[in-house]
């Protein structure tokens, strides 16, 4: 907030793109930082991050708002920039009774705090030790989604080592089907075959025509999976003529397993047990919608139609 309002210490109105653009360059964020993406995707996280920062200066009445899509600075935030603070907080917002006002009307969520994450080190706003007051409403969302998120894999993987082979069977063959391999789930349960080792090796479609497939096999250890492992995997897709194949567990790799993976000629994808968790959440294989929350915002085209 503090780089915001000087920004605009130069009295000029001022574009919020263009601050975007501003800010990125006094903080030096690099091409991938620019582009990391909130967790629920729908914004950038820094342009997020600059949304918010002009709401909390405009709510305390330190911007004023002189046309559509524009800001500049008023006496207030002059006389507060006089005073030369170190940084620009909630405890800072707080003096004035028009941000009081505003806090008010929001919810008090939680105080979980948000996790580390590289372009909030270096906007300095968001730290472990961080309360829920200094985090933006989309802060509290992306941490209560974090921490449901990651309890559900946990109780997946759970829930797979307990179940037994036959039933792994069936879950591998309903995710990748989910993915768009295989065709029908009729064609996956017949290229796949039983091994009765508490896993499932086979073959499956890349695509719905069968152009070409892809040898798996998936394994339910405890253990790390390690590097020869890997290699008698590879070792069965030459036997069958294959340059693909995908190796999933419900565990880890090793490192070497997975440089091994990395600079061998045929391609083999590992999965491992939190990667397996996640595409089954992604392509709701094993779990069902509790709820569903629908954020909106405001449409600038239908405001700037008149």
């Amino acid at each position: 907030m503090l780089p915001l309002l000087r920004l605009a210490s130069d009295g000029k109105e001022h574009r919020f793109r263009d601050a975007i653009e501003a800010l990125a360059g006094h903080f030096g964020l690099t091409d991938a930082e620019r582009a990391e993406m909130l967790p629920s995707g729908t914004a950038a996280l820094f342009d997020n991050r600059v949304g918010w920062a002009r709401t909390y200066l405009k709510q305390a009445a330190l911007l004023d708002s002189p046309k559509r899509g524009l800001f500049r600075i008023n006496d207030r935030g002059r006389k507060l920039l006089a005073q030369q603070p170190q940084r620009i907080d909630i405890s800072v917002l707080d003096q004035y009774e028009e941000f009081r006002q505003f806090r008010s009307r929001r919810k008090d969520a939680s105080t979980n705090t948000l996790d580390d994450a590289p372009v909030s080190q270096k906007l300095g706003n968001v730290a472990t030790s961080a309360s829920a007051e200094q985090q933006t409403p989309e802060d509290l969302l992306a941490t209560a989604y974090r921490r449901l998120r990651s309890n559900l894999e946990l109780e997946i993987i759970e829930q797979i080592k307990a179940a037994s082979p036959a039933f792994f069977e069936r879950l591998v063959i309903d995710l990748l089907v989910a993915m768009g391999y295989g065709g029908s789930r009729q064609d996956a349960g017949r290229a796949i075959g039983k091994s009765g080792d508490g896993g499932i090796d086979g073959i499956i479609k890349e695509d719905k025509l069968g152009l070409d497939v892809v040898y798996i096999q998936a394994k339910r250890w405890e253990g790390t999976v390690g590097r020869p492992e890997i290699q008698k995997f590879a070792g069965a897709l030459q036997g069958q003529r294959a340059s693909k194949g995908v190796f999933l567990t419900t565990s880890t790799y090793s490192r070497e397993a997975v440089e091994y993976a990395g600079v061998i000629s045929s391609k083999i994808v590992l999965i491992d047990g939190e990667q397996l968790a996640s595409l089954m959440i992604d392509h709701n294989v094993g779990v069902s919608t509790m709820g569903m929350y629908e954020l909106k915002r405001i449409d600038n085209d239908y405001f700037e139609s008149d």
